[in-house]
């Protein structure tokens, strides 16, 4: 009888439509015909379809996931189309989705583009227009597209159920792959202005800063500050030292940055400790050693993906046997480590191995972009062989980027982030922080680092801390699975109330396959790292979540656990 309130109010509907329609052609003295529920037009019956379907449980499944409007804002239009959030298209369908101007959407997949207008009934699919069941729109400032036209396009299957009030959606294509043969961020205008880090050891700043701006365009275009990435982190270094990724995260993560380019400047020696980052960056995702299939998923899906080669140029004017300056190839093949971190923007499987001057086993290569100004390369870009030793071995893609007001406190002990990890041998292992409350708040979110692919984890809150017998009392607050490695914040499944004065503990329990030392820690390592602070923090670390350990002093370390909440 789930359902039996809804059809009687259909039913109902349905006759004071029927009622109405009879009585204004009686009025008129015409004759009244036989009633079939089909002749009644779709500009009365589908709005009140739509209507009802919208106000009880939606939910939408694509590709095996269920979406409800529980937790989206997708809805049954009166054409009777599910039309989904555009923001939400990335995640369900595995599509690159962004929006030109305000006016047009681009959504690609396998080998097909669609570029929707906004309120059009025509979309250019492969540069052939085609017509739509409904247009692309904005609704209450978000934009939408419906899923049956993309479904249409993209080779989905599309089905929808009015007892159940779910739609589903499944990927039909033969394509083992959602990603072309070659790609290239420049001709989406994806891509960040090419900058220029000078006689400074900076690439990792500017590598960082150009992905994580990719990674926002085309809807915002911004430039950020390497200037005060690189002097007002967390670490003890100078722009001549250099730097590496995990520098990059814990900056971001930490929410000192990023600041603008036009507030600190490049170059001037000297940076502005008061300002504040007009961005948070709330999931950074490390892509695992030579994953090129993923590598090039990040490049579609998000923008830009930071990553480290060995570099033999010494200059922008420099000369090495690795680099052909006729074809702007290069290709290290050795045992050199990382020295130099690039931008990956695209790739080109049929990238011809006679390009490279050390001729590689095969043909292919991503298109980078450097930090060495306009006059290196191709307008600063070149092409790195998939055979290059280090290319997409550290890879690092800026996946959540939100407004500076999505939460209201931060808090955090680790502001070097990942520099170590810890564990008992081991694939799991329980950390927990104790925090104190500023003020009354909801408790919504918790930042930590997955080590590496597929971990698991479980979040707990305790209350009221006391001790160490405390963790006796832990709420689960939220639990899943983490495909890559990298920097995440998990919302909990319910905010959780905390009092001013409160002390209280975030609790992280996590598994990551074959590791031995799953949790990631921030702890004085070397000489870039020993302005970390260990008495601004209350770690404590456990094997099987019943017996724990105090890790300040024993361990002499602070585990990266930060906990996001807004006042009540």
């Amino acid at each position: 009888m789930k359902y039996s309130k809804r059809y009687l109010a259909f039913f109902l509907l349905l006759l004071t439509a029927v009622v109405v329609r009879f009585r204004m052609v009686s009025a008129e003295g015409g004759e009244v015909a036989q009633f079939r529920g089909a002749q009644l037009e779709p500009e009365i019956w589908n709005p009140l379809i739509s209507e009802s379907v919208n106000q009880n449980l939606l939910s939408v499944v694509i590709d095996s996931k269920e979406y409800t409007n529980e937790n989206h804002t997708f809805y049954m239009d009166e054409n009777l189309n599910i039309m989904l959030p555009v923001d939400l298209l990335r995640s369900a369908l595995a599509c690159s989705a962004h929006i030109y101007n305000g006016k047009q959407l681009l959504v690609e997949k396998h080998n097909t583009q669609i570029l929707f207008t906004l309120d059009a009934d025509k979309a250019k699919v492969n540069d052939e227009m085609q017509s739509l069941i409904s247009p692309f729109t904005e609704k209450d400032g978000i934009f939408y597209v419906s899923l049956n036209d993309l479904s249409n396009y993209l080779g989905y299957s599309y089905s929808w159920d009015i007892a159940q009030n779910k739609a589903a959606a499944s990927d039909t294509s033969e394509s083992t792959s959602i990603i072309p043969v070659k790609y290239d961020l420049r001709d989406k205008k994806r891509v960040a202005k090419v900058r220029n880090q000078g006689t400074f050891g900076t690439c990792w700043a500017f590598a960082a800063l150009g992905a994580l701006e990719s990674s926002l365009l085309p809807e915002e275009d911004a430039q950020y500050s390497a200037d005060h990435m690189t002097l007002c982190n967390g670490f003890h270094l100078t722009q001549k030292d250099g730097g590496e990724y995990t520098m990059g995260m814990a900056y971001l993560a930490a929410w000192k940055g990023p600041v603008y380019e036009a507030d600190d400047p490049y170059g001037d020696n000297k940076t502005d400790e008061t300002l504040t980052a007009v961005k948070h960056v709330q999931e950074m995702q490390v892509i695992e050693s030579k994953d090129y299939e993923k590598i090039k998923e990040a490049v579609f899906l998000y923008g830009g993906v930071q990553t480290s080669i060995y570099n033999a140029l010494t200059s922008s004017v420099s000369e090495t046997p690795y680099f052909n300056r006729e074809s702007n190839a290069y290709c290290y093949i050795g045992t050199e480590k990382p020295n130099h971190d690039v931008v990956i923007i695209g790739w080109d499987d049929q990238y011809s191995r006679e390009n490279f001057t050390t001729v590689p086993e095969g043909d292919g290569a991503f298109i980078c972009q450097n930090s060495w100004g306009k006059n290196f390369g191709e307008d600063g870009v070149f092409y790195i062989s998939y055979f290059d030793t280090n290319i997409g071995s550290h890879s690092v893609c800026y996946t959540r980027i939100e407004e500076t007001d999505n939460y209201d406190h931060i808090y955090q002990s680790d502001l070097c982030g990942w520099v170590g990890q810890l564990g008992y041998n081991r694939e799991s292992i329980f950390g927990a922080n104790v925090f104190t409350a500023h003020g009354t708040e909801e408790l919504k979110a918790a930042g930590f680092y997955a080590t590496g692919k597929d971990s698991r984890y479980e979040i707990y809150v305790v209350r009221d801390f006391k001790d160490m017998s405390s963790f006796a009392s832990m709420i689960p607050a939220a639990s899943g699975k983490l495909s890559n490695a990298g920097y995440y914040t998990i919302n909990f499944e319910q905010e959780i109330a905390v009092e001013a004065g409160e002390r209280y503990a975030v609790v992280l329990h996590m598994t990551t396959p074959n590791s031995v030392h799953p949790l990631a820690i921030e702890y004085i390592a070397d000489e870039m790292t020993q302005s970390v602070v260990l008495d601004d923090g209350e770690s404590y670390i456990s094997a099987n979540g019943i017996d724990w350990t105090g890790i300040e002093s024993a361990q002499e370390a602070n585990i990266c656990l930060k906990v996001f909440s807004d006042n009540q």
